[in-house]
Protein backbone atom coordinates (compact mmCIF):
# COMPACT_ATOMS: atom_id res chain seq x y z
CA UNK A 1 0.00 0.00 0.00
CA UNK A 2 2.12 2.84 -1.74
CA UNK A 3 -0.21 5.82 -1.17
CA UNK A 4 -0.36 5.50 2.84
CA UNK A 5 1.42 6.53 5.81
CA UNK A 6 2.06 3.52 7.49
CA UNK A 7 1.33 4.59 11.24
CA UNK A 8 -0.62 7.09 10.55
CA UNK A 9 -2.97 7.61 14.04
CA UNK A 10 -5.13 10.35 14.36
CA UNK A 11 -5.86 11.22 17.74
CA UNK A 12 -8.69 13.72 17.94
CA UNK A 13 -12.07 14.70 16.61
CA UNK A 14 -10.68 16.86 13.55
CA UNK A 15 -7.94 14.61 13.19
CA UNK A 16 -10.51 11.97 12.23
CA UNK A 17 -11.96 14.11 10.12
CA UNK A 18 -9.25 15.02 8.13
CA UNK A 19 -8.06 11.85 7.91
CA UNK A 20 -11.66 10.92 6.61
CA UNK A 21 -11.66 13.54 4.21
CA UNK A 22 -8.68 12.52 2.72
CA UNK A 23 -9.15 9.40 2.28
CA UNK A 24 -12.79 10.16 0.47
CA UNK A 25 -11.24 12.84 -1.47
CA UNK A 26 -9.24 9.68 -3.00
CA UNK A 27 -11.81 7.27 -3.33
CA UNK A 28 -14.11 9.60 -5.34
CA UNK A 29 -10.99 10.29 -7.38
CA UNK A 30 -10.79 6.93 -8.41
CA UNK A 31 -14.47 6.06 -8.90
CA UNK A 32 -14.80 9.94 -11.25
CA UNK A 33 -11.61 11.28 -12.73
CA UNK A 34 -9.31 8.45 -12.73
CA UNK A 35 -12.63 6.13 -13.37
CA UNK A 36 -10.47 4.50 -16.86
CA UNK A 37 -7.14 3.73 -14.95
CA UNK A 38 -9.19 2.27 -11.91
CA UNK A 39 -11.59 0.25 -14.25
CA UNK A 40 -8.39 -1.20 -16.08
CA UNK A 41 -6.68 -1.74 -12.37
CA UNK A 42 -9.80 -4.28 -11.18
CA UNK A 43 -8.99 -6.65 -13.66
CA UNK A 44 -11.49 -9.50 -12.85
CA UNK A 45 -8.68 -12.07 -13.65
CA UNK A 46 -6.69 -10.87 -10.98
CA UNK A 47 -6.86 -12.01 -6.94
CA UNK A 48 -9.38 -10.58 -4.42
CA UNK A 49 -8.61 -6.85 -5.02
CA UNK A 50 -9.83 -3.62 -2.21
CA UNK A 51 -9.84 0.09 -3.45
CA UNK A 52 -8.08 2.07 -0.58
CA UNK A 53 -8.14 5.37 0.24
CA UNK A 54 -5.39 7.51 1.64
CA UNK A 55 -5.34 10.79 3.91
CA UNK A 56 -3.20 12.35 1.62
CA UNK A 57 -6.29 11.98 -1.27
CA UNK A 58 -4.53 9.35 -2.90
CA UNK A 59 -6.17 6.02 -4.11
CA UNK A 60 -4.75 2.38 -4.65
CA UNK A 61 -6.09 -0.97 -5.95
CA UNK A 62 -4.43 -3.61 -4.03
CA UNK A 63 -4.79 -7.26 -2.75
CA UNK A 64 -5.69 -6.75 1.39
CA UNK A 65 -3.24 -6.74 3.68
CA UNK A 66 -1.24 -10.20 4.75
CA UNK A 67 -1.43 -9.76 8.43
CA UNK A 68 -4.58 -11.34 10.77
CA UNK A 69 -6.00 -8.82 11.98
CA UNK A 70 -4.95 -5.77 9.79
CA UNK A 71 -4.40 -2.79 11.62
CA UNK A 72 -7.39 -1.24 9.89
CA UNK A 73 -10.84 -2.78 9.23
CA UNK A 74 -10.69 -3.67 5.37
CA UNK A 75 -12.63 -2.03 2.34
CA UNK A 76 -14.90 -4.47 0.32
CA UNK A 77 -12.99 -7.69 -0.93
CA UNK A 78 -13.18 -8.55 -4.65
CA UNK A 79 -14.47 -5.34 -6.13
CA UNK A 80 -12.58 -6.55 -9.66
CA UNK A 81 -14.98 -9.79 -9.81
CA UNK A 82 -18.13 -8.23 -10.19
CA UNK A 83 -16.41 -5.25 -12.77
CA UNK A 84 -17.54 -6.98 -16.26
CA UNK A 85 -20.85 -8.94 -14.43
CA UNK A 86 -22.51 -5.42 -14.79
CA UNK A 87 -23.02 -2.28 -16.42
CA UNK A 88 -20.44 0.54 -15.61
CA UNK A 89 -22.19 2.94 -13.73
CA UNK A 90 -23.86 0.07 -11.25
CA UNK A 91 -20.43 -1.08 -10.87
CA UNK A 92 -18.86 1.64 -9.38
CA UNK A 93 -22.38 2.42 -7.73
CA UNK A 94 -21.83 -0.86 -5.96
CA UNK A 95 -18.12 -0.12 -4.72
CA UNK A 96 -18.91 3.67 -4.11
CA UNK A 97 -21.32 2.31 -1.22
CA UNK A 98 -18.80 -0.34 -0.21
CA UNK A 99 -16.67 2.37 0.40
CA UNK A 100 -18.01 4.42 2.52
CA UNK A 101 -19.01 1.83 4.79
CA UNK A 102 -15.21 0.97 5.04
CA UNK A 103 -14.87 4.95 5.63
CA UNK A 104 -17.43 5.00 8.41
CA UNK A 105 -15.57 1.61 9.68
CA UNK A 106 -11.99 3.36 9.99
CA UNK A 107 -12.90 6.46 11.06
CA UNK A 108 -15.13 4.61 14.24
CA UNK A 109 -11.81 2.70 14.84
CA UNK A 110 -9.97 5.22 15.50
CA UNK A 111 -12.74 6.87 17.88
CA UNK A 112 -12.39 3.91 20.07
CA UNK A 113 -9.16 3.13 19.68
CA UNK A 114 -8.55 6.73 21.11
CA UNK A 115 -11.66 6.68 23.53
CA UNK A 116 -14.20 8.67 21.75
CA UNK A 117 -16.37 9.55 24.57
CA UNK A 118 -20.75 9.51 23.43
CA UNK A 119 -20.24 13.42 22.44
CA UNK A 120 -16.95 13.13 20.03
CA UNK A 121 -18.48 10.21 18.57
CA UNK A 122 -21.78 12.15 17.28
CA UNK A 123 -19.92 15.02 16.70
CA UNK A 124 -17.57 13.38 14.21
CA UNK A 125 -20.64 11.42 12.85
CA UNK A 126 -22.15 14.91 12.21
CA UNK A 127 -19.13 16.46 10.32
CA UNK A 128 -19.07 13.58 8.58
CA UNK A 129 -22.67 13.42 7.77
CA UNK A 130 -22.48 16.67 6.41
CA UNK A 131 -20.41 15.78 3.21
CA UNK A 132 -21.99 13.37 0.64
CA UNK A 133 -21.05 10.13 0.56
CA UNK A 134 -18.94 8.83 -2.33
CA UNK A 135 -22.12 7.26 -3.52
CA UNK A 136 -23.77 10.22 -3.67
CA UNK A 137 -20.85 12.00 -5.65
CA UNK A 138 -20.05 9.13 -8.35
CA UNK A 139 -24.11 8.29 -9.11
CA UNK A 140 -24.99 12.20 -9.01
CA UNK A 141 -27.45 11.99 -6.53
CA UNK A 142 -25.59 15.14 -4.32
CA UNK A 143 -25.99 17.33 -7.57
CA UNK A 144 -29.75 16.39 -7.19
CA UNK A 145 -30.14 16.86 -3.62
CA UNK A 146 -28.47 20.27 -3.71
CA UNK A 147 -31.13 21.27 -6.94
CA UNK A 148 -34.04 20.00 -4.67
CA UNK A 149 -33.67 21.45 -1.55
CA UNK A 150 -33.69 24.61 -3.55
CA UNK A 151 -36.66 24.52 -5.56
CA UNK A 152 -38.60 23.03 -2.52
CA UNK A 153 -41.45 24.76 -1.07
CA UNK A 154 -41.70 25.28 3.13
CA UNK A 155 -45.39 24.94 3.42
CA UNK A 156 -46.31 21.41 2.63
CA UNK A 157 -43.91 20.24 5.51
CA UNK A 158 -46.92 22.84 7.63
CA UNK A 159 -49.30 19.97 7.95
CA UNK A 160 -49.75 18.55 10.91
CA UNK A 161 -49.56 15.28 11.74
CA UNK A 162 -53.54 14.63 13.01
CA UNK A 163 -55.11 16.25 10.07
CA UNK A 164 -52.78 13.80 7.94
CA UNK A 165 -53.95 10.86 9.98
CA UNK A 166 -57.46 12.01 9.28
CA UNK A 167 -57.28 12.29 5.78
CA UNK A 168 -55.86 8.47 5.33
CA UNK A 169 -58.62 7.20 7.40
CA UNK A 170 -60.96 9.01 5.13
CA UNK A 171 -59.43 7.90 2.06
CA UNK A 172 -58.90 4.50 3.20
CA UNK A 173 -61.83 1.53 2.52
CA UNK A 174 -60.49 -1.04 5.11
CA UNK A 175 -61.54 0.31 8.67
CA UNK A 176 -58.39 0.35 10.81
CA UNK A 177 -58.36 -1.98 13.26
CA UNK A 178 -58.81 0.25 16.23
CA UNK A 179 -61.68 1.55 14.58
CA UNK A 180 -63.78 -1.31 14.66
Amino acid sequence: MEGGAAQYNPRTVEEVLKDFTGRRAGMIKALTTDVEDFYQQCDPEKENLCLYGYPSEQWEVNLPAEEVPPELPEPALGINFARDGMQEKEWLALVAVHSDAWLLSVSFYFGARFGFDRADRKRLFNMMNDLPTIYEVVTGVAKKKVKDKSTVSNHSSNKSKSNSKAVLLKTSSVPHPSLK
